[in-house]
């Protein structure tokens, strides 16, 4: 494999009108992955993660959608697949401040989680990393790291072979040597989050990047995103707060990574810059560079 195949560069979702032109062509009809996926060679779904909802019965993808993606994209092509928050959630989300907790009884559930594989099996080999994003776990969701990774361990034994599995947390003080480890030892990969109230990645990557098992997942997401929706009025075809240093910044640890044979998927929101398939050009042409 040439190392520059080591990079794939994709976006969060495609369903966005305001990409034509950028993306699209009116001209080639509606079917918006087809298009997308002539000029990406990844995508991360993200609308299966939506999953779990008032009752304790899981919304799993319908078998229609799953066959018209595997339909829609040539051979070589990649989804990198949010596993069902079904599966991730302790609890369910919380109704407000104080409100008490409710019991997820999904959490980790191997049963579940071979339900999930089966309905996208039709994807075949363009199933990418499957990733468990969890959200930031309080001590009265979760007393420890370490009770985390035991907890995670027993259900990691529980999962098929065939697959790369990717880890999301968004526990800042999570991200040390102990997770590292685990990871590591496992051969499961790590999802940057570049956003929100996560600390930088870059400082992150380079304190651990010895550990780094492959697949990394960088998902570039940006900060406020009711306020970057205000700016651009939904309209995701410009650059309106541009983070070049930044991009600098992922270049380098996009060419680390490549030079120690690591897989990498880089996956850009709109709301990171205003202009999800801009930021991209502006990411190739630093790794071109």
């Amino acid at each position: 494999m040439d190392r520059t195949d080591l990079i794939r560069i994709g976006t969060c979702s495609w369903k966005y009108d305001s990409w034509e032109g950028l993306v699209y062509s009116r001209q080639e009809g509606r079917n918006l992955l087809a298009q997308y996926s002539r000029r990406y060679a990844t995508v991360e779904v993200d609308q299966w993660f939506w999953s779990l909802f008032d009752k304790d019965v899981p919304v799993l993808p319908r078998a229609d959608v799953v066959g018209e993606y595997a339909d829609s994209v040539p051979p070589g092509f990649l989804f990198s697949i949010k596993v069902p928050n079904s599966i991730t959630l302790t609890h369910h989300y919380s109704k407000g401040k104080g409100a008490l907790l409710v019991p997820n009884p999904h959490f980790l559930s191997t049963g579940l989680m071979a339900r999930f594989l089966q309905a996208i099996e039709p994807l075949g080999e363009h199933i990418g990393p499957l990733m468990f994003q969890f959200e930031y776990l309080s001590r009265q969701k979760m007393t420890s790291l370490h009770h985390f990774l035991e907890l995670f361990e027993v259900f990691r034994q529980g999962l098929p072979e065939g697959f790369r599995y990717c880890v999301e947390i968004r526990n800042p003080n999570w991200l040390r040597s102990e997770y590292f480890d685990f990871l590591a030892a496992h051969g499961l990969g790590h999802v940057f989050l570049q956003g929100y109230y996560m600390p930088p990645i870059f400082g992150v990557y380079w304190q651990h990047r010895e550990k780094l098992a492959s697949p990394v997942i960088i998902r570039m997401h940006g900060g406020n995103r009711k306020d970057m929706e205000e700016r651009t009025g939904n309209a995701w075809n410009r650059i309106v707060e541009p983070k070049d240093g930044e991009l600098a910044e992922l270049a380098r640890m996009a060419r680390d990574l490549r030079r120690r044979n690591v897989d990498i998927l880089i996956n850009v929101n709109n709301h990171y810059e205003g202009s999800a398939p801009r930021t991209i050009a502006k990411i190739e042409a630093l790794l071109e560079g």
